[in-house]
């Protein structure tokens, strides 16, 4: 057994003086040999050390990494990292602070012959208006000792707004007015084309997923809207068009990570339609992601 223990020690001797790696005899004694990450360590077991053949049995242990040993070789952290495939999932709602009877409201609200609109008219039901995004990648520059980060990416913001009363957006003119049907499904669809830029503070950057904040602003490009119904009149109706909405967004956001979990939230700076209303969308929710 004793030839086992030398002939193996030498044979990684000799591969590790090829590969250029240190080899050091540790001073937990002579029988202890370091070769590159390996350990040797050759002891006898307490009880039984004898074999059938009279001979004493020798143990060798083989450990990988350090026994008692500080290895000062730290792995360098990349200074930018790469996220890819972020899913955020959230509620979705308005601020709305149109001031409803004035000629901007009355121009764009199409009452007909019935009373003016109210803010009821235009309810937002919070249980079932959702925000859902998906960010192709997100990146983290490092700006100082991996603590302060630079954080943005690029992805699709989705915004559903469900209606609780019975109103149609109307392409042209753009306008939205009271319908008689009544619908059991009534929203508005808008995705975006976004991206993020934010400030990131990691307070525990040698853990994955420890405790870190973010906040900073996103630029979005409306790319879709719609206004989406389901009635037993009409069936499924999907009536696609710009509704006189704001092309473009502007958000401040933040996202707060807590070990494994993440939120993120998203309040529009400038409204959602260009004219009549002055509503502002915000959205909270929870973030899919690895950092």
């Amino acid at each position: 057994m004793k030839r086992i223990f030398y002939t193996a020690a030498i044979l990684l001797f000799t591969a590790n003086a090829f590969a250029q790696t240190d080899t050091t005899i540790l001073n937990n004694g002579p029988d202890t040999i370091k070769v590159g990450n390996f350990i040797i360590v050759k002891k006898d077991r307490q009880g039984t050390d004898t074999g059938s053949n009279g001979k004493k049995n020798v143990y060798i242990d083989i450990n990988v990494g350090s026994l008692n040993v500080t290895n000062n070789k730290e792995r360098k952290r990349s200074n930018v990292s790469t996220n890819w495939l972020i899913f955020d999932l959230g509620f979705a709602n308005l601020r709305d602070k149109t001031v409803y009877g004035s000629a901007e409201a009355n121009s764009y609200l199409n009452a007909g012959a019935g009373a003016p609109f109210t803010k009821s008219d235009l309810s937002i039901r919070t249980g079932k208006s959702t925000n859902a995004n998906l960010w192709l990648f997100m990146q983290k520059v490092n700006i100082s000792k991996h603590v302060l980060n630079l954080k943005y990416g690029l992805g699709m913001e989705m915004y559903n707004y469900r209606y609780e009363n019975n109103i149609s957006y109307v392409k042209s003119p753009a306008s939205i007015i009271r319908d008689d049907v009544d619908f059991s499904k009534n929203k508005l669809y808008v995705g975006y084309a976004t991206v993020p830029l934010m400030l990131n503070i990691d307070a525990t950057p040698s853990k994955r997923k420890g405790f870190s904040i973010s906040a900073g602003v996103s630029a979005g490009y409306k790319v879709g809207s719609r206004n989406k119904q389901i009635s037993s009149e009409r069936g499924k109706d999907k009536t696609k068009g710009d509704f006189d909405l704001e092309p473009f967004r502007l958000a401040a956001v933040t996202e707060l990570g807590l070990g494994p979990i993440r939120v993120y939230g998203s309040y529009s700076l400038n409204r959602l339609h260009q004219t009549g209303l002055e509503q502002y969308p915000y959205a909270v929710g929870i973030r899919f992601s690895n950092w």
